[in-house]
Order: structure tokens, then C-alpha cells, then sequence
């Protein structure tokens, strides 16, 4: 089943809504000289001509919808504070237009820069032996063995070959000695500029280092006595450019999300809403139609690998308010430090996936994530969730290269039945475990990557079986929420049963939810499975001042039920926390199930008994055989 219907109904769909969610958080009245413009199955070169007839630097078709081109301006930096109507009215009026539509600016910030320094072991690559992340022996006081397994991936001859990652940021100095040999020229693309050369753009404070430092974690070369080493060392990195513009449009980020899908494999992203702890964003039509593109129809089908960095709220966010890192589609990564802790910045949220490491509230100036660095230079100081995500690409580009035939799920089945909790501890959140044994944390997820380990698996894999999606009911009678206790909804279904949407093995889980509240900062949603499993969707974010927008229609997403059967009762519990006494309506309440009919993981090939793998194949073959069971004694009374 697709993720997406990419019917000419949708496109048309996309092209009237020219208004955004109230829900999302954007400065108003900034217009762009970006046009989206549908043409009636017009050739590039016409659309080329009519946007230079118009005033227009050029047109680029868009390759995920079919007739729609961004006609983009010849002064980059230009804004406008209202909408052109005269040039719009000019295009809306030619006869091989059909529809135009103004882009508007928003906000989107880089993640992760903050204070460290450092890195240590083997290699002739100066910075390797600071590289703890690769190899912790203990170095910067860090807890040994605490480390992505790297060297297990390495040995068994997996360095990231065949594999191109692209890097969507502010540019990578694909100049540098460490990057260059491993640079993928035609997989990139400069979108701020509009030109295949995604160089960063000079400042003085080195503002636009952020990229480079991410594609160094990932591609960086190995035994050139340059910096360190990429966790996928032999891996190609492309440089896609679209942070470093004054403002961020729907068509930019869905042109970077889906530039070149047959050819670049994993796209990593460390960049999103602002994490201010006050702002609730997310992709826009555009953006989301391309992401659904991308996982149906990228790498030959077998779906474009997205990986988003979880944020840099600490405490005062939630990554659930992140509609990029909740996505089902992308693979949300958090970040431990080198003792295993949560560094001060993380945010939780029952979404991300799983865990890499990156620098934190140590003082030790070794205790951070060594890279490159703009114009041949290297650092300690790359920092933040920035880190992690880059990371996380790496070894799913391990991964790739032991089976370059798994899918984009079959990579986030890989993370979960991989990834332990090895040392990881965080204060507030304990390690719990699901209806099915697997054991996850709220911050966490299934715990750290272990490139060894998916590699190894990966080689063998199977591809997990057909997806299904079921609407599994529906609140819609308004509820108050009062200040003291909590509002309780549930929701018994049977996950679609006899019908041919039926789930019975869940991936994920959403809970589509529009909410008011006097401050919505305050407000708490937690969702229980009827396995028992408690995910929290939303925590108290103490600077969200917001008491008109509310949440509308807004998706929280779960992945702590992963392998659970969906049948029976569900729980939504919303209530605040706050010192102060507050007041709000839930309007309605939409449960959302993601997975399999069949069992995924039956048919694969199990190597160690004591793994998550086994342990779930066993529950998997347990319960078939007692339906089975079932089913013939059902048969056999109804026959008596």
C-alpha cells in the first residue's frame, strides 16, 4: 500500500492550500519571490522560458509531482511583506498556466551548537584516537565499551561502500582533504543558490561550519593522517544546501528531501522547527508529499532513508511538538554522552527511535565529537543532536552495504532489534518494556545504534512484510479538561479485523489529536496500549505560553508498542501540570495503526538466541500456533 495517494487529486489538493495549519508556528506577512507553479503538461524548457518572460532567474520541475515547477527569483535574498498579486495575476493569466501559488517563509535552525572540545585510538587519522563515539576505551573519563561498535562493522569489511548519504544543511566544504575523495558531485545541489555547488557561504564567526562537520562524522576517509575517520568511511556524501537563506520555504525543503532518490540512498537532516520549547511546526504539503514520494518510490522502490536529528530543547520540549522528527517516515535520533547520560539539551519524546552519542555536560574538553571542519580545518566543537543524527547515518550506511536491498522499514526494524541499552541512563525516564519484552526508554528509544550488530543482521535480513494502516475509531464529542484530575477516553477496537486493512503487528502508532487549552504548556497526554504499554505523547513544556492555537489535528506518534497487538482498549489520558489551575476542551481524538497482518519476523535467520530477534521471533511463533489452535477448535464446534 502506498504512504501517500499521488493521484493528480492530491497535487491539485496541495496547490489550494495556499493557507498553513494554525497549529504550525511561523512569522506572518513574510512572502518570498519563490513561485509554486502547475503548468498544463508543459516541457521544461517552456516553463524555462515563461519564468524568464516573467522576471525569473529560472524554473526547476519538481520531480515528485507531476507538472509543478518552483520559479525562483534572481536575488536570492529578496522578501516581500505581501503577496505580488500583479506578478501572480500576470502567470495565473497565460494560457499554459493552471495554478500559481506564492511560497511563504518560515523558520527552520540548525541543531547543535554547543560548547566541548575533543576525541582518542589506532588509525594514523590525528583525531581517531579522540573519536570515543567509534571506540571508547575510557577515554575523556567516558564508561569503555559505551560506543557505536564500529570496529565489529569495520572487521567484517563494511565501510559504507556503494552508499551515498546526502547532507541537507547550510553546505560542506567539499574542498577538504578529509571529504573530497568521498564527495559525491552529481548527487549535489545548492537550493539556496540554485546551483550544483553547495560551497557554505563565508562569515566571519564560521556560521556556516554546521554541514561540513556533519559530512565528516559520516564520510570523513580513513588513514590519510587528516582529523578523524567517518563512521562510514568508504561511503559517498552529497552536499545539499538549503539552510543559509533568510528564510526557509515549502518548496526548498521538498526539492532538498527529494533531490536525486535513486541515487542517494539516506538523506540526514539535523535541522527543524526552533527549539524555543514554545513552537509547534512541522513539514508542509509540499514536504510531505515529497517524503511520501521518497519512501515509496526511492532507491528503486525501496524507499529513501531519512534521518532527523530529535532537538536541542532539553527539558523545556517535547520532540512529539516536531513534525519532521515524529514522523512515521523518518528515524528520529537522540544523543548520549560519553557515561552513557542524557546530555542537557535532549529532548524526549515517545518517537525517536534510537540513540548515537555527541558531546554534554562534561567539562572535559575531550568529551565531544571530533570532524572536519570548513576550509580544511577540524574541530572538537560540533556538537548537539547536529551530531547524532550524521551518526546514526553512518551506520545505517554500514547497514546498507551488508544488504543494499532492505527497505526503509526494514532499517527501522533493524534499529529497534539492535540498538541496546548497553549504559545509557537518564534520571528521569527508567527503562521499561513492552507487551511483546522489547525495552525502550522515553529518551532513548530502543537504545544505542550497534553498527556491528545491524550489520550483521542486516546481512541476512529478510524483507518485513506488507504494510497495512487502520483508522482504529474516533472521539468526536467535546470533552473538558478540567484543572484537577484527568480526562480518560478510550477507544476498543479491533485493529481493522476481517477487513483487508487488518494490523495485528504494529510499527507505529498515532493519536491525531485537536486540543485546546488556557496554556498549552501545561497540558499532559499519555496513550496506553492494551498490552499495558504507557507512551507518553506529550509533556509540559514550561515556556508555551499558547492558549488560542492549541494543537489541531496534530499527530502524535509512538513507537514504544512496536511488535504489540493492537486489538483491545486504548487509553488517552490528557491532563496539566503546571502551579497554576488551567482549563481546556479536547474537540476530538482520531487512534491511527501502522503495520503488518503477518508476522516480520517468523522467516529471519536467528544467530544468537539471547537477541531481541529471538526473543520476538519465539513470542511471534507462540502466538501463531495458540490462533491456530484457536481457529480449528472454532471450526471444529461450529461443525459439531
Amino acid at each position: 500500500m502506498l504512504e501517500f495517494s499521488r493521484t493528480g487529486a492530491i497535487v491539485t489538493l496541495i496547490l489550494l492550500i495556499v493557507t498553513v495549519s494554525a497549529t504550525a508556528s511561523t512569522e506572518e506577512g513574510i512572502f518570498t519571490n519563490h513561485f509554486l507553479v502547475e503548468l498544463h503538461e508543459q516541457t521544461e524548457d517552456e516553463a524555462h522560458q515563461l519564468a524568464t518572460e516573467n522576471g525569473f532567474d529560472s524554473a526547476r520541475k519538481l520531480p515528485f509531482a507531476k507538472d509543478l515547477f518552483h520559479f525562483y527569483p534572481k536575488d536570492l535574498t529578496q522578501t516581500r511583506r505581501r503577496r505580488s498579486l500583479q506578478l501572480r495575476q500576470r502567470l495565473e493569466k497565460d494560457h499554459r498556466v493552471k495554478n500559481v501559488i506564492q511560497q511563504e517563509g518560515f523558520s527552520r535552525t540548525k541543531r547543535g551548537y554547543r560548547d566541548l572540545n575533543a576525541i582518542d585510538t589506532n588509525m594514523n587519522d590525528p583525531l581517531f584516537s579522540k573519536q570515543w563515539y567509534l571506540i571508547n576505551t575510557g577515554q575523556a573519563d567516558g564508561t569503555p565499551g559505551l560506543d557505536l561498535n564500529v570496529a565489529e562493522a569495520w572487521e567484517l569489511g563494511y565501510t559504507g561502500k556503494g552508499v551515498t548519504i546526502a547532507i541537507m544543511d547550510d553546505g560542506i566544504d567539499y574542498l577538504h582533504p578529509d571529504l573530497a575523495s568521498n564527495y559525491n558531485a552529481d548527487a549535489s545541489f545548492d537550493f539556496s543558490s540554485n546551483d550544483p555547488y553547495p560551497y557554505p557561504r563565508y562569515t566571519d564567526d564560521w556560521f556556516n561550519s554546521h554541514g561540513t562537520r556533519c559530512a565528516g562524522e559520516v564520510s570523513a576517509a580513513a588513514n590519510n593522517n587528516i582529523c578523524g575517520v567517518g563512521v562510514a568511511f568508504n561511503s559517498k556524501v552529497a552536499g545539499i544546501r538549503m539552510l543559509d537563506q533568510p528564510f526557509m520555504t515549502d518548496v526548498i525543503e521538498a526539492s532538498s528531501i527529494s533531490h536525486m532518490p535513486q541515487v542517494v540512498d539516506i538523506y540526514s537532516a539535523s535541522w527543524g522547527p526552533t527549539d524555543d520549547g514554545k513552537t509547534v511546526d512541522g513539514p508542509r504539503e509540499l514536504t510531505l508529499q515529497a517524503m511520501a514520494d521518497g519512501v515509496n518510490k526511492g532507491r528503486g522502490g525501496k524507499g529513501s532513508i531519512y534521518v532527523w536529528a530529535s532537538g536541542d530543547g532539553g527539558s523545556f520540549d517535547d520532540c512529539n511538538c516536531d513534525g519532521y522528527a515524529s514522523s512515521m517516515w523518518t528515524i528520529s535520533i537522540n544523543s548520549a554522552i560519553n557515561d552513557g547520560r542524557t546530555a542537557l539539551y535532549d529532548e524526549s519524546c515517545s518517537s525517536t527511535l534510537a540513540s548515537t552519542f555527541s558531546n554534554g555536560r562534561k567539562r572535559n574538553p575531550e568529551a565531544g565529537v571530533a570532524t572536519t571542519d570548513l576550509y580544511g580545518n577540524c574541530t572538537l566543537r560540533h556538537s548537539g543532536t547536529s551530531a547524532a543524527a550524521p551518526e546514526a547515518a553512518g551506520v545505517f550506511a554500514l547497514a546498507l552495504e551488508a544488504n543494499p536491498g532492505l527497505t526503509w522499514r526494514d532499517m527501522q526494524h533493524l534499529a529497534v532489534l539492535t540498538s541496546k541499552r548497553n549504559q545509557l541512563h537518564d534520571e528521569v525516564h527508567q527503562w521499561r518494556r513492552n507487551g511483546v519484552g522489547l525495552e525502550f526508554n522515553h529518551l532513548f528509544g530502543y537504545g544505542v545504534l550497534d553498527a556491528g550488530g545491524m550489520a550483521k543482521m542486516a546481512k541476512e535480513w529478510k524483507a518485513v512484510p506488507e504494510r497495512f494502516h487502520c483508522v482504529a475509531g474516533s472521539v468526536q464529542e467535546p470533552r473538558k479538561v478540567a484543572s484537577d484530575g484527568k480526562l480518560v477516553l478510550t477507544i476498543d477496537t479491533d485493529a481493522c479485523q476481517g477487513k483487508d486493512n487488518f494490523v495485528r503487528y504494529l510499527e507505529h502508532v498515532q493519536a491525531v489529536v485537536t486540543v485546546n487549552a488556557s496554556r498549552r504548556g501545561d497540558l499532559n497526554i499519555n496513550l496506553t496500549s492494551p498490552a499495558g504499554t504507557k507512551s507518553i505523547l506529550l509533556s509540559r513544556r514550561p515556556r508555551d505560553e499558547d492558549s488560542k492555537v492549541g494543537f489541531d489535528k496534530w499527530p502524535f506518534m509512538t513507537t514504544h508498542t512496536w511488535g504489540e497487538d493492537p486489538r483491545g482498549a486504548w487509553i488517552l489520558e490528557v491532563g496539566f501540570r503546571g502551579d497554576a489551575p488551567q482549563r481546556g476542551v479536547m474537540k476530538e481524538w482520531t487512534l491511527m495503526l501502522h503495520g503488518t497482518q503477518s508476522a516480520p519476523y517468523i522467516d529471519q535467520i536467528v544467530r544468537d538466541y539471547q537477541s531481541k530477534l529471538a526473543m520476538s521471533k519465539k513470542q511471534e511463533l507462540e502466538e501463531e500456533l495458540d490462533e491456530a489452535v484457536e481457529r480449528s477448535l472454532k471450526s471444529l464446534l461450529s461443525k459439531s
